[in-house]
């Protein structure tokens, strides 16, 4: 089979033509095992990893470009984080404080959040846009915000600066976490777990972590939180992108890359050192807040910047494999009482749960649903500045427009109104 004689799997390469060099695309275009991998991804029966076969076609690996050097006398060196530095549930954030890539006492604004995500890790910029300007918007000033919980005076302005990302439960931070426990159950939600570390690695046999075990240990996660937390809550926004970011960041920002292993492999050693563990399986222990990027390490290729598009392949991909995943709702204030609402009745008959797999929908759906996500600083007002850039992100994808929400549908789950 050759692209050219599939439109859909055209349609789905196509964010190709437009993001990257013209050899790439022309490479997939005229590889017959691409082509049948794409064709596949659009019928969803791929696998958790699928969308690495379209937005990662060509193996690309450049050492020179790719490492991050944080040894001594770099200017990155690891640095343990002082009393009145700020640490918070993400340990990627937390990891670039530690090594002076984003300010170490942990508050920086939205142009640094997106120059780390950027060059460090290989995020694509719109993506690093939004969510820089989302934790702003929500969880800070409007221009800067803090990785972990409020500044003190020392740091930012008080009462300007909003509660910081260990303040934005269901705004920026979800349920089911893969490493950190659920806010009404352990009473923070910003201190990695020792034993959910055991667990993902338990589920993820043979040394290396991958997209698939993540997946299914996300799955594990989900019915977990559903049968233990009575205030488990699933949102349109915090449920349905920021949960699976929690799990997918965690391969394609901190997997190791090499010659021999272009695409990324994430070992124990090297999710170790990301997540402050020490010891070995059986025996782990964490400092928390020391977690480091680890040593000779390179990063994903800027050929295929972990994109808009790319990310939505990967939700999209976990949740064919578990639609269980989409749906929005939470337990009624007992554990095992999961129930959930209408995608229609919530958003105006915009979106319906049947076509939430099909084109943009999903992504479309999350991040309209982000715009009404109160902030800090103006608790129940909508922010213009924030709906303008989701407005600008998705008008990179084919989006029906959510004109309002039903947020009383929502108000049944005690873990959305708390």
């Amino acid at each position: 089979m050759k692209v050219t004689q599939t439109p859909t799997v055209l349609a789905l390469l196509a964010p190709l033509a437009a993001a990257y060099p013209s050899w790439v695309y022309e490479e997939a275009a005229k590889d017959p095992e691409i082509a049948a991998r794409a064709e596949s991804i659009i019928k969803r029966q791929e696998g958790a990893d699928a969308a690495s076969a379209v937005f990662e076609p060509v193996p690309v690996f450049n050492a020179e470009a790719q490492y991050i050097d944080v040894s001594e006398g770099s200017g990155h060196e690891w640095q343990a984080p002082g009393p009145n530095d700020l640490r918070g549930p993400c340990p990627g954030l937390n990891a670039f404080a530690n090594h002076g890539f984003l300010p170490r006492n942990g508050y920086a604004t939205i142009d640094q959040y997106v120059d780390v995500t950027e060059n460090v890790v290989g995020m694509g910029k719109t993506l690093a846009i939004f969510l820089a300007a989302l934790g702003a918007t929500i969880d800070g000033s409007g221009t800067a915000w803090s990785i972990g919980g409020t500044p003190p005076a020392s740091i930012a302005p008080v009462g300007l600066s909003g509660n910081g990302l260990s303040g934005s439960h269901n705004k920026y931070e979800s349920d089911a976490s893969p490493t950190r426990p659920d806010l009404y159950q352990a009473g923070n939600n910003y201190k990695t777990q020792v034993d959910q570390f055991q667990q993902l690695i338990d589920a993820s046999p043979g040394g290396y972590v991958t997209m698939e075990s993540l997946t299914a240990f996300r799955k594990q996660r989900f019915d977990t939180q559903k049968s233990t937390n009575p205030y488990f809550f699933n949102g349109p926004f915090t449920g349905v992108l920021v949960q699976p970011a929690a799990y997918t960041f965690i391969f394609r920002f901190m997997a190791n890359h090499s010659a021999e292993a272009p695409k990324g492999e994430l070992s124990y050693d090297v999710i170790k050192s990301w997540f402050a563990i020490s010891g070995e399986s059986g025996d782990y222990s964490v400092q928390q807040g020391y977690e480091r990027i680890p040593d000779n390490w390179y990063r994903r290729a800027l050929e295929y910047p972990y994109s808009n598009p790319y990310f939505a392949g990967d939700v999209t991909a976990a949740a064919a494999l578990h639609p269980e995943f989409l749906d929005i709702g939470g337990n009624l204030g007992q554990t095992n009482t999961f129930t959930g609402v209408d995608v229609n009745n919530l958003s105006d008959g915009v979106f319906n749960a049947a076509d939430l797999l099909n084109g943009d929908n999903l992504a479309c759906f999350g991040y309209q649903f982000s715009a009404q996500v109160k902030p800090d600083l103006l608790l129940g007002v909508l922010n213009p500045p924030l709906m303008n850039v989701v407005s600008g992100l998705v008008s990179d994808l084919s989006c029906p427009q959510l004109q309002s929400v039903d947020q009383q549908l929502l108000e049944q789950f005690p873990g959305y109104m708390k």
